[in-house]
């Protein structure tokens, strides 16, 4: 019996020992994890709550500035500030270059009667900050009250340490037996009645105030070493990217500026923008947005791109998709997923840094989503955005319906989702998406390319089989008249003729012929009536009765919907259309950048800005950076879309 035993326990750990290595989470990977100790280290804007508070990790040590308004009526006092804040009343802040390694950053702000530049940079180990007061234009106010800075000492995330004010400086230990201290130049002042309770300096802000760790600077060192820096940084830019550099700089900053450490998982990752971590309990990934993150990323940063979406990938519901957002309060979006391009920016990194780990620890992951839409919204042979009944302790309201489809799709209100219902019965809207049918043809083939380098033959059998149903199915949905393939209403069985930058879609999954293929581009790419035009894709056709709304997916210029039709341009040679897409979104972003320094979430198509008052856009939204991405794939910084993955040598 003994020996039936010991055979069984030898069989079990022969079957089960692989399995259990394919099914290791990506983020568990030993390659991974070298890359997080090189991430989580040292000093940035690491706290989401606040861009003016500097962060040392690994310990957690934070030397926050704060500002207090001196007034003869009353006090206030900006305790943290955030970018893009909507109340009038609010701190305005005006983001600049920001390095993701936080090596240089520069911002200002206007609050109260304060309006201030904001400078930081690295030398050895130690960081160095200056508080430069600037003069507005306008006056913000006629009174001409004091404004103290007050620096001050926390640790954050509970982490253990021993802070304390000695004399003209603040001095930190940690259990480590490591230890910092925190200077100021100018005359600090006594100030009993500040709002914190941990170790702190006030000093009024009538002058430049430097602010260095590790040792006492002079103002003018500390002004020396932010000047050499920010010339080294942009000197770096220049050298690797010529004429792009200014737009490597946005893209950068679109990112770093929120990019945090997230101490629930102890992990430095890409979001969105802070303003939604702030809304969703610390930090919020959403399905569509972080991928692209990832890849923008990859553009400079392995270790942040590898990052990104082995972090993302952790999300993954038990039903084995990428939810809508993930969010740092516990709760995720268990009802819908996003559009499906993990597998498709996952196979771009791949080609950018080819490490066969970096398959082996996504590529489950991303075959259990791509499985997913063909078991959840498959509507009579083709796929549907929808939204379906699940675990819900958070009780949301919005489940199992229209809006929530919406969600899913990822263009929440779009005008191709006017008056199509909802079929509670199969979970999905009565529109089978051309959009949705395309990407997950293209995340098939580039699931494909993936399992041939990992050699995973019965998942390619798997796969192909997949797409040649959608191949076939989709079929139905060309319109010879129209010259485009159209959604198809089931509940009507009719095309829809509302026209979106989705419908470029199939080119991206190589569906159309190439005669089709040209008249989808030379009858509505460059057609004036519908998409063509100085400010470039809009989110609905031109012709379209909401167009002039623009307000949200209604007309607007969304990021996404440019980025997926560039890379759907590039797979059928068309270099003037795409060409065109990616000079028209350049101009878009850099036109932000240098007029208000931000990176917007969508821009109007009618005056190419993103705070049109018609529109609903976050000023400072990373996926903004999608817009300057197709430049630097134009000049060659980034591999080609329509190559192929390079496969291993043998």
């Amino acid at each position: 019996m003994r020996r039936y035993l010991y055979y069984w326990v030898i069989l079990t750990a022969w079957v089960a020992g692989p399995l259990q290595a394919q099914q290791k989470a990506g983020y568990q990977y030993s390659e991974y994890q070298t890359i997080k100790k090189r991430l989580i280290k040292g000093w940035n804007t690491w706290n989401t709550r606040s861009v003016l508070s500097h962060v040392l990790l690994p310990e957690g040590f934070a030397v926050n500035l704060n500002f207090k308004q001196h007034n003869w009526l009353e006090e206030k006092y900006l305790k943290e500030a955030l970018i893009g804040r909507y109340s009038k009343q609010a701190e305005q802040i005006t983001p600049g270059i920001h390095t993701y390694t936080g090596s240089y950053t520069e911002l200002t702000i206007q609050w109260q009667t304060l309006y201030a530049r904001i400078q930081t940079a690295h030398v050895g180990g130690n960081l160095v900050i200056l508080v430069t007061p600037l003069k507005p234009a306008k006056p913000f106010t006629k009174n001409k009250n004091k404004v103290a800075l007050v620096v001050e000492a926390a640790m954050l995330w509970n982490r253990n340490g021993a802070l304390q004010k000695n004399g003209n400086q603040l001095e930190a230990k940690f259990p480590s037996g490591k230890s910092t201290s925190v200077h100021i130049t100018g005359t600090p002042h006594a100030d009993y009645y500040v709002p914190t309770y941990s170790p702190y300096l006030s000093v009024y802000l009538d002058q430049p105030i430097g602010i260095s760790t590790g040792k006492q600077r002079s103002l003018a060192e500390i002004q020396q070493i932010i000047k050499r820096q920010k010339a080294q940084v942009q000197k770096q830019a220049r050298q690797k990217y010529g004429k792009l550099a200014e737009a490597y700089d946005a893209v950068q900053a679109g990112v770093a500026w929120n990019l945090v450490y997230e101490p629930k998982y102890d992990r430095v990752v890409s979001t969105v923008g802070r303003l939604w971590n702030d809304e969703y309990g610390g930090y919020c990934l959403f399905g569509w947005d972080n991928f692209f993150l990832s890849y923008v990323t990859s553009l400079s940063s392995r270790d942040l791109a590898f990052a990104n979406v082995l972090e993302h990938l952790r999300g993954k519901t038990e039903e084995g998709f990428i939810p809508n957002d993930n969010r740092g309060n516990g709760s995720k979006s268990w009802d819908r997923s996003q559009p499906p391009v993990g597998a498709i920016m996952v196979k771009e990194i791949y080609k950018r840094y080819p490490e066969k780990w970096f398959l082996e620890a996504t590529f489950d992951d991303l075959l259990s989503w791509n499985r997913w839409w063909f078991k959840k919204r498959l509507n009579e042979g083709l796929l549907s955005y929808g939204s379906h009944k699940a675990k819900n302790p958070f009780f949301e309201p919005a489940t199992q319906s229209k809006r929530t489809a919406g969600y899913e799709s990822g263009m929440d209100d779009s005008p191709m989702y006017i008056g199509v219902p909802f079929n509670q019965k199969k979970n999905t809207l009565e529109l089978q998406d051309v959009g949705l049918n395309s990407l997950v043809i293209a995340d098939c083939r580039a699931l494909i390319e993936m399992a041939q380098v990992l050699g995973r033959k019965t998942a390619i059998t798997e796969l192909t089989k997949r797409a040649r149903q959608l191949e076939q199915n989709l079929e139905k949905c060309w319109d010879k008249k129209v010259g485009f393939y159209l959604n198809y209403r089931t509940d009507l069985k009719q095309a829809s003729k509302r026209l979106s930058p989705t419908l470029f879609y199939p080119l991206l999954a190589k569906l159309p012929s190439k005669k089709r293929a040209k008249r989808m581009i030379e009858e509505h790419f460059f057609n004036p009536d519908e998409f063509a035009g100085e400010w470039i894709l809009p989110s609905i056709a031109r012709n379209d009765p909401t167009f002039p709304r623009q307000r949200y997916w209604k007309g607007a210029i969304w990021p996404p919907l440019n980025f997926l039709t560039y890379l759907s341009l590039r797979q059928y040679g068309f270099t003037k259309a795409h060409e065109e897409l990616s000079q028209k979104s350049l101009k878009l972003i850099l036109n932000e950048w240098k007029r208000k320094g931000y990176v917007s979430e969508n821009y109007s198509a009618i005056t190419g800005t993103g705070d049109d008052r018609r529109l609903s856009s976050d000023k400072f939204h990373s996926w903004g950076t999608l817009f300057g991405i197709m430049a630097f794939i134009e000049k060659g910084y980034l591999p080609k879309p329509e190559a192929k993955v390079p496969q291993p040598k043998k």
